[in-house]
């Protein structure tokens, strides 16, 4: 399968395309004849995987945009989609952060950012495409949420509720679009080698490349998965603390380490 998962897609959109998992995917899914529209806030990274990318024969518009910039967004994908209908969007561009080692909460600016990047990034991404979509009946819809999505993390309250949210309505969506020729799939990734878990001081169960992340993502979507959830056993873990009693769960995730507040 992973040899033909980008036969179906010609134009595609990955947010947060300059580092880990998107530039990870940006490079699994270059190829000739394949239209590759990347995002990104760093514009010497994002330049270097355009470039990759172009040399495995893929035609790469990038742009440095910030994907809580609604209007900007807007106009770029909208211009991406006249010169060349999408077929798949990965809205993928995230940030995380915790608490640290506060017991007195998380601070103001750094829940509104968690929630405006993660979530509000995710509805700026796709909202000035799915209605072409569905006029088309056609397209693929990728959001990323996080197996920390499954359960509220007390380490890091804002980034688990704000992938949460993401996974819940990547989920109703999919539900909503059914018959309309649109498939939304829901990234849930754990542990993946990148910028945001190199600053983890704690150990990471499973923890994988980008490189295998992004073929399981890919192979995913290819075969039309609604949930792409990984690795298994970790998976199993959170949903299993999911449908747990609260009192029990609580109880377990006091042992969960803390993630770095925001600097």
């Amino acid at each position: 399968m992973r040899g033909n998962s980008n036969s179906n897609f010609k134009h595609i959109i990955i947010t947060g395309a300059s580092s880990g998992i998107g530039a990870a995917l940006a490079l699994r899914y270059a190829a000739p004849g394949v239209r590759l529209g990347l995002t990104g806030q760093n514009a010497e990274r994002l330049e270097g995987i355009a470039k990759e990318c172009r040399d495995k024969g893929a035609d790469v518009e990038s742009a440095v945009l910030c994907v809580t910039d609604r209007d900007a967004m807007k106009a770029w994908l909208e211009r991406a989609d006249d010169a060349q209908p999408v077929d798949l969007v990965i809205a993928n561009a995230g940030i995380s952060a915790g608490m640290g080692s506060s017991i007195s909460g998380e601070k103001s600016d750094q829940v509104r950012r968690l929630f405006d990047v993660n979530l509000s990034g995710k509805l700026n991404t796709i909202e000035p495409i799915l209605p072409r979509m569905i006029a088309r009946r056609t397209g693929h819809i990728a959001l990323m949420s996080s197996l920390a999505g499954f359960r509220g993390w007390p380490g890091a309250p804002a980034y688990s509720a704000s992938k949460g949210a993401v996974r819940l309505y990547g989920e109703a969506l999919r539900g909503a679009l059914s018959g309309s020729g649109v498939k939304v799939h829901v990234i849930c990734p754990g542990f993946v080698k990148s910028r945001i878990t190199d600053v983890n001081e704690f150990p990471m169960p499973f923890l994988m490349g980008a490189d295998k992340a992004a073929n399981i993502i890919a192979n995913g979507i290819a075969r039309g998965r609604g949930r792409i959830a990984f690795p298994w056993p970790v998976h199993m873990a959170v949903w299993c603390l999911s449908v747990m009693p609260d009192s029990l769960a609580s109880r377990l995730q006091r042992a969960l380490p803390a993630k770095r507040e925001m600097g």
